[in-house]
């Protein structure tokens, strides 16, 4: 049974794993929206509640897809979205920029959070994060345009995505930070060192981990060989070259651990090891594939001793060169 963990200290209880839906739309090769909705419905099936996209997500079309199945299920759901990216095509001035780009004006923010409620096909969103700050614009003008939503009752709850512990706490003074998402795994611990992963304990918020399973660089071994263009992972350092290498050999031997320990699969370990780390972090590992969604699941029965936690961590200590996380153009939407 799918174990519950508290959002934000609200006495609101969402399922300790969520779903992560970008998948569905975007950046990981060819669509398939009748799985994909059958993943959405199975989701529910085995009690996974905390589903989270954004309005970039394949232009809006995720948002889209995933109304098809929470218009029916809306008080099942616990669902999340975010503002502040923009497509190329979606500009105010007519010229049309080469790839997707940040906005966080509040002109931007109001026409978008509105925009997010007409495509979900919902009166109020649980969740609504700042997906990217805006380098361009104060975070605090950011989150007062989405604290508006919130007086309104259309908005319950205020996140940020990717930011600087400095914008966390700018930002949570204008109006409480109830989540705050960033990219955590056994390859990508940069919150521990940031101050990110502690805060979140500090202000009550959830914390809210996307690519648990490192975008399938400890989980796919094989596939990683044959990326395409098509996916966004092609031209990231950690799947190419040397840092290949180094991950496979990492991956080989946490998935033998996984086996000779837990019977379990890698993927599990994975998202059974972030679940570990704090009590108040609700990982959102993607598929669009009800046979990965129901792999995942079974990571909530297993518990990991610090036996475990220290074997895990030798294993990483000795695969140091796992690369950059990110291209060139994706670390630009990264504040320093």
């Amino acid at each position: 049974m799918m174990e519950k963990r508290e959002f934000a200290n609200t006495g609101i209880m969402v399922s300790a794993i969520g779903l992560g839906c970008m998948g569905m739309s975007s950046s990981y090769g060819e669509r398939n929206d009748e799985e994909s909705i059958k993943t959405l419905q199975r989701s529910l099936e085995l009690g996974i509640d905390f589903w989270d996209t954004s309005d970039i997500y394949g232009n809006g079309d995720n948002e889209k897809l995933i109304s098809k199945v929470l218009r029916e299920n809306r008080n099942r759901v616990f669902i999340a979205t975010k503002v502040g990216f923009r497509s190329g095509n979606d500009t105010d001035d007519g010229v049309a920029r080469q790839g997707n780009y940040l906005d966080g004006r509040p002109e931007h923010i109001k026409k978008a959070v509105s925009a997010c409620l007409d495509r979900l096909g919902v009166e109020c969103i649980d969740l609504l994060y700042l997906h990217r700050v805006d380098p361009n614009v104060p975070v605090e003008d950011s989150i007062k345009a989405m604290a508006k939503f919130v007086e309104q009752g259309k908005v319950k709850y205020l996140g940020i995505s990717e930011c600087t512990l400095d914008d966390l706490n700018r930002a949570h003074k204008i109006h409480p930070i109830s989540a705050v998402q960033s990219e955590y795994s056994l390859v990508e611990r940069t919150v521990e060192k940031n101050g990110i992963l502690q805060r979140t304990k500090e202000i009550n918020a959830v914390f809210v981990p996307f690519a648990p399973l490192g975008r399938g660089l400890i989980t796919n071994k094989k596939h990683m060989q044959h990326l395409q263009p098509t996916d966004f992972r092609y031209n990231i350092p950690r799947y190419n070259g040397e840092h290949r290498i180094n991950n496979e050999n990492l991956a080989n031997e946490l998935d033998l651990y996984a086996k000779e320990n837990f019977n379990a699969t890698v993927s599990q370990l994975a998202i059974a090891w972030v679940l570990a780390q704090q009590d108040n972090i609700i990982p959102i590992p993607g598929t669009k594939r009800r046979i990965y969604l129901e792999e995942n699941v079974k990571s909530i029965d297993i518990h990991l001793s610090e036996r475990h936690l220290k074997d895990i961590n030798a294993i990483l200590d000795k695969y140091p060169n796992v690369g950059e996380r990110y291209a060139a153009r994706q670390k630009g939407f990264l504040k320093k």
